[in-house]
């Protein structure tokens, strides 16, 4: 069986309920270092990661391989960073419980199965793992109704996204017979045998991963979710629960559904332009920053889309550096919104940055490097995804996407560039509080990797075409 290919996530999930239990045992001392432990676990799964041989473990359903490891380390790294951002706010919220770095450690858990899912039940198996713990912190903030209601409309979406998935699961095995990757992929590649049993399957599989991966037209939850949820929360979801999705999309279609291209190309087309509209036009007249970056996050996922879409190992590439890149601005990004505080409340409102530039020139500048990354300035980070996006669909004559890709950038400039505006040219507010020490490491540490991205590219285009070529075999 191999079980010891799964040790890190065996020891992650281990760590979670030690955890647990230390939380709740009795004890002289009211603290609980229960964030410190957490972090620890992500650092102990992220070298057995590393670490980690290749094959394949429980019969098949489990595979360990050099896109699985890419895919982890983003993950475990996007985890890190979302518990290191919310340890102070949530204190400062009067959420801070025990519960929560477990919450994170068993979604982890979730999303390292998913992305090493050899198997439709172990797909199945990993999704629900993440979705569950996700579905309480939506809603963790208990005594704030927006939150309780950020948590429900989650779980019905949620919910009805995994029948989804789940139906299309039963459809391809009753008509393929098998439920493993290998065996369906080596199935579907003769096209006699391909039935219309299993492209309904398939359909209905990729209408539940667009769920998770919140594209168009599977969006509707994002952006009740990312406003109501507490910011802590939505910096977690906006990261790494997308790369899983995106790395579990990815290994389906190329595997399983490899031989199907033609139909699910069709179905990621309209998908990645679909949300790259929707994405640059419903910004555009929102005023609370965290439904703007919701809505922000739904354009990018179309540029995401856009390798996948495009497939070969060049569209892959550009998939895995964008969710890279995208990772690591958009933790930037919510890392600038735990700041936003003034005089002990938490404040969402774009119009509440009036004037940073002046009270709090170091947030200011970092808030506009990763403003004008998002939007696609050159020499910033963003640009060079986008340009790994955009390339091999203009390589591949994708022509449609190409353009609706340039123009959905320069469109979605407009609300990222007014924010800018607001920082630097309206009349200043009182400063924020204090900032958190965690919270301004990961600040510095994004907006460097967002403003020097272009002097060292090469470690992770590198990383990501190992990965791709670990995947395509």
């Amino acid at each position: 069986m191999n079980w010891t290919l799964a040790l890190p996530e065996i020891a992650l999930a281990v760590s979670a309920m030690a955890i647990l239990v230390g939380g709740v045992l009795p004890r002289r001392d009211t603290t609980f270092p229960a964030h410190i432990a957490a972090l620890g676990a992500l650092l102990l799964a992220a070298a057995l990661t590393l670490a980690q041989d290749r094959g394949l473990a429980f019969g098949g359903q489990y595979v360990a391989d050099g896109f699985s490891t890419f895919a982890k380390l983003l993950i475990l790294f996007g985890a890190a960073a979302g518990l290191a951002l919310a340890q102070e706010w949530n204190a400062r919220q009067g959420i801070a419980r025990f519960e929560f770095p477990v919450l994170i450690l068993f979604a982890t858990t979730g999303m390292m199965v998913m992305v090493s899912a050899h198997d439709l039940i172990a797909l199945y198996l990993g999704l629900e793992l993440l979705s569950l713990p996700l579905y309480v912190i939506a809603a963790f903030d208990r005594d704030n109704p927006r939150s309780a209601e950020a948590g429900l409309k989650y779980f019905v979406l949620g919910a009805l996204a995994s029948g989804l998935l789940l139906y299309g699961a039963a459809l391809v095995y009753g008509f393929a017979g098998t439920t493993r990757f290998d065996r369906l992929a080596q199935l579907l590649a003769d096209p006699a045998r391909v039935s219309a049993g299993v492209v309904a399957g398939m359909v209905f599989v990729l209408a539940g991963l667009a769920f998770k991966v919140a594209a168009v037209p599977f969006h509707m939850w994002t952006p009740d979710v990312y406003e109501g949820a507490p910011t802590s929360v939505t910096a977690f979801f906006a990261a790494a629960p997308k790369v899983a999705a995106f790395a579990l999309l990815a290994r389906v279609l190329t595997g399983p559904f490899g031989g199907l291209e033609a139909q699910w190309q069709q179905v990621l087309h309209l998908a990645a332009l679909g949300s790259m509209v929707l994405g640059a036009l419903a910004a555009l007249g929102q005023q609370n920053i965290k439904r703007l970056m919701a809505y922000s996050s739904i354009g990018h996922v179309g540029f995401a889309l856009i390798g996948l879409a495009v497939g070969g190992e060049a569209g892959l590439r550009g998939t895995l550096l964008y969710l890279a890149i995208y990772m690591v601005m958009t933790l930037g990004v919510f890392g600038v919104l735990l700041c936003m505080r003034r005089g002990g409340r938490a404040v969402e409102g774009i119009g509440d940055l009036a004037g940073l530039g002046r009270t709090d020139p170091a947030l200011a500048l970092a808030m506009a490097v990763f403003m004008f990354s998002m939007a696609g300035v050159p020499p910033l980070a963003g640009f060079f995804g986008k340009l790994y996006a955009l390339l091999p669909a203009v390589q591949g004559g994708f022509w449609t996407l190409a353009v609706v890709g340039v123009l959905a950038s320069v469109v979605s400039a407009y609300y990222y560039l007014r924010i800018v505006k607001v920082m630097y040219f309206d009349a200043p507010l009182p400063a924020f509080d204090a900032r958190p020490v965690a919270v301004s490491v990961v600040v510095a540490g994004a907006g460097l990797f967002t403003t020097f991205f272009f002097l060292f590219p090469a470690p992770l285009i590198a990383a990501a075409q190992a990965a791709v070529a670990a995947l395509m075999g």
